[in-house]
């Protein structure tokens, strides 16, 4: 990994950092001019470059990152060397790591002015954002492709404007970038890991996105998805999607261990309340079953047995469902899932249960439908 170093004259310079002893650095998020602007990874080797465009990007970065403390800094414009095919894949599949170890992230909105020149951080009173949050609803930042890995992936996202002043952070911007992006608040905050939401629900975070290589619609999400696959630019938009969409599938498989082969001595019962029901009631505190190994599996006992045939109430048939490993790993649809249910009800006259293996039926038909 090529990071920037501030030297004591001011300065910074390329080094490079091999393995796990990385020093703490910040990172740079932004969307890139044209290509002759940029300061390129040969441009800062020949000592050339600072009368580019994009180098204010890197003097920005160079100023904020001293003034949290940090020596190091990363930018993408200029840290990988993209004439070498072997780095340019490391570094896309490493991306989403290089941004989620970050100390901190800074993301530069060129197209966000604060209006007027003041000394200080921006202050957030209403009148104060009125000159520049209709612009930061429309940034081109909010449409890039890459972004979304670089607003998901970092503890630490911090705002400025072009004239590198402090607009405000992942949290306090929080209501504005889940209207402008989609992104649930859970995910923006950290707070659920994204692999308990739905492929589904993470395709969408990107539907609208933009990347001026069409190959990069895929490449942009593979750290979403926490999975790598070989670069081939020139394959096309949709070979590449197939691709990965094949590879989400293979990643699903071997991380959904199915119930069955769960040891018998590895269930706990314990009690924890139940969210809301299939048929729509509130929840009810009830035993459950757990897998201390696999926290993330699990679910309530049957409510009653009829004629050698297991059947759940409607809090159960939520709580199997929801725990159900597919359902966890985000490769089945909650809701296509509970309509089949539904369904199934309707024309068997079972009421409000449900038969175990119908629940099983639905989230097995639910995964062909997606898989197609």
């Amino acid at each position: 990994m090529h990071l920037l170093r501030l030297e004591d004259n001011g300065e910074f310079s390329l080094v490079e950092y091999v393995g796990r002893h990385i020093p703490q650095y910040a990172i740079l998020s932004h969307t890139w001019g044209a290509e002759h602007e940029e300061v390129t990874f040969k441009d800062l080797t020949e000592g050339i470059g600072k009368r580019n465009a994009g180098y204010r990007k890197l003097r920005f970065c160079r100023k904020q990152a001293a003034n949290d403390g940090l020596q190091f800094f990363w930018v993408d414009t200029c840290c990988i060397d993209k004439s070498s095919s072997a780095e340019l894949s490391e570094a896309i599949n490493s991306m989403f790591r290089w941004y989620h170890d970050a100390a901190k992230c800074y993301v530069y909105l060129s197209d966000v002015s604060i209006g007027v020149s003041v000394d200080g951080p921006v202050g957030n009173d209403l009148s104060s954002r009125r000159t520049w949050e209709p612009a930061f609803m429309h940034s081109r930042w909010f449409t890039r492709g890459w972004t979304l890995q670089e607003l998901l992936a970092p503890k630490s996202v911090e705002f400025f404007s072009v004239e590198g002043k402090r607009l405000g952070d992942k949290i306090s911007l929080l209501q504005e970038i889940h209207g402008v992006t989609g992104v649930s608040i859970q995910a923006l905050q950290g707070s659920r890991p994204l692999s308990q939401f739905s492929i589904k629900e993470r395709m969408s975070w990107a539907k609208k996105r933009e990347t001026k290589r069409e190959e990069d619609a895929a490449y942009s999400l593979l750290g979403i998805f926490d999975i790598y696959i070989p670069l081939i630019y020139g394959e096309g938009r949709e070979r590449a999607l197939v691709r990965l969409q094949k590879e989400i599938k293979e990643s699903l498989r071997y991380e959904s261990p199915m119930l069955s082969q769960m040891p018998a001595a590895e269930i706990r019962m314990d009690y924890r309340p139940f969210p809301q029901t299939l048929d729509g009631t509130s929840g009810s505190e009830s035993i459950a079953l757990t897998y201390p190994r696999f926290p993330s599996i699990g679910y309530s006992p049957s409510s009653s047995s009829f004629a050698g045939e297991t059947r759940l109430s409607a809090a159960s048939t939520w709580d199997c469902i929801q725990y159900h490993p597919l359902v966890k790993q985000g490769l089945v649809d909650i809701a296509d899932v509970c309509e089949r249910l539904r369904g199934y009800a309707m024309a068997g006259g079972h009421g409000p249960e449900f038969r175990e293996g119908d629940v099983h039926q639905a989230i097995e038909e639910s995964r062909k439908m997606i898989g197609d």
